[in-house]
């Protein structure tokens, strides 16, 4: 997943905190998609790092998942009363 050790981080963090803020879906979109060219420029096109750019957005997707949209959920679930 995306814990990389901490002195990594410094080199994505410096540039990625430059991005002018994301306002929309189709922005974030588009990012995520220019990463995902940046990382394939230099590999070779096979369905296996092909197939790791995907799973890598995926992966991130189900993380982010997982530590904001379901506690978000758990949240809505406790104010709202479960679903019978």
């Amino acid at each position: 997943m995306p814990y990389i050790k901490k002195a990594m981080r410094t080199k994505f963090d410096d540039h990625l905190n430059k991005i002018p803020f994301i306002e929309t879906k189709g922005e974030l979109e588009y990012c995520i998609y220019k990463l995902m060219k940046t990382f394939m420029k230099d590999k070779n096109v096979r369905y296996s790092t092909l197939h790791d750019t995907v799973y890598a957005a995926q992966h991130c997707a189900d993380e982010f998942r997982r530590r904001n949209l379901d506690i978000r959920e758990d949240v809505a679930r406790e104010e709202n009363g479960d679903v019978e």
